[in-house]
């Protein structure tokens, strides 16, 4: 796993985060998802399908992030698991991907439902309980997994089944659809980044404008929640977007405008550092073509340049080295 994938995973797990992502996703941006309703679930998932002879082959997947949640709808309990799938890069088969973590849940569950009569010495009514396990009465908890994908460039994968598969429209409506819920901040309207609550609009309408230096800057300037980011956020921003941001260490909040305009100063003194160094190079080779002394080259550029005859003394070195 990528630095990539390891910062946005454990970037993630904070509950506050995770339930802001599904309250955009699920609720318009409502806060119907608690951070602290959230339970951690194991993440691994195995099923036995059948090889040959019969023979079953056991198939493990490990799934980024996967939390259950019990939410109030009309004053009745939903219960929900609820998994983020963390992506820096494209997937082209995202959607059987995610599928196939959501069909493995549903395949645990029954697997649970069954192991749990069994060892309550629960009796089926039926034949058809007993062959399967799980009884008439059971009920499977619905899955909802979410693809966020931490990337400034838009999201040009299949966002479905159908978007993967080849046939025709008659043949097509005998398939069933698995749709992708994704959450890509290039696709997200500037409007829609009010609706997150957490460090997560930050974080997104970031990645968003970082491509565009000028629209990022005029961002944080103008939004003064980028004046205290989080070290996480600002972390997570810099190895994400490839910013490479300036700001001491032991800090626990960061002024993310202070270190964009500080990397700014620094790109401009690099650039005049550069120029100049090539200026007082042509001026050394114009020296050297007049036939000038290196005594009278070095008296020259320390009288043109606002450098020390020590320095002077480098760049006719570097200029002798190359010639």
């Amino acid at each position: 796993m990528g630095d990539k994938d390891i910062v946005t995973k454990n970037y993630m797990q904070d509950s506050a985060l995770f339930a802001d992502a599904f309250n955009f996703l699920l609720y318009d941006g409502e806060q119907r998802i608690k951070p602290e309703q959230l339970k951690p679930v194991d993440t691994t998932a195995i099923v036995l399908p059948y090889g040959e002879n019969g023979q079953a082959v056991p198939i493990q997947k490990y799934r980024d992030i996967l939390k259950m949640v019990t939410v109030m709808q009309d004053d009745k309990a939903a219960y929900l698991l609820l998994g983020i799938e963390n992506q820096s890069q494209i997937h082209y088969a995202m959607p059987v991907r995610n599928m196939l973590y959501d069909v493995m849940q549903y395949a645990s569950q029954v697997e649970s439902a069954a192991k749990s009569h069994r060892r309550d010495g629960a009796k089926p009514e039926t034949g058809a309980e007993f062959l399967s396990g799980f009884y008439r009465t059971d009920k499977l908890l619905p899955v909802i997994t979410l693809t966020l994908y931490f990337s400034a460039e838009p999201w040009t994968a299949p966002t479905d089944l159908y978007g993967m598969l080849s046939g025709n429209a008659d043949i097509l409506r005998f398939v069933d659809n698995y749709h992708l819920h994704l959450i890509a901040p290039a696709q997200i309207p500037d409007t829609e980044f009010g609706k997150f609550h957490t460090e997560l609009r930050i974080a997104l309408q970031f990645m968003k404008k970082s491509l565009d230096k000028n629209q990022l800057r005029q961002l944080v300037q103008e939004d003064k929640a980028y004046r205290h980011v989080s070290r996480k956020t600002a972390d997570m921003l810099n190895i994400v977007t490839g910013s490479d941001l300036p700001y001491e260490e032991g800090k626990e909040t960061i002024d993310m405008c202070a270190a964009i305009e500080e990397m700014r100063f620094d790109a401009k003194a690099e650039g005049m550092a550069e120029g100049m160094e090539k200026g007082i190079l042509g001026a050394i080779e114009i020296c050297r073509d007049l036939g000038l002394d290196n005594h009278d080259i070095l008296v020259r550029i320390t009288h043109k340049f606002p450098i020390t005859q020590d320095e002077a003394q480098q760049y006719l070195n570097m200029a002798l080295s190359h010639a």
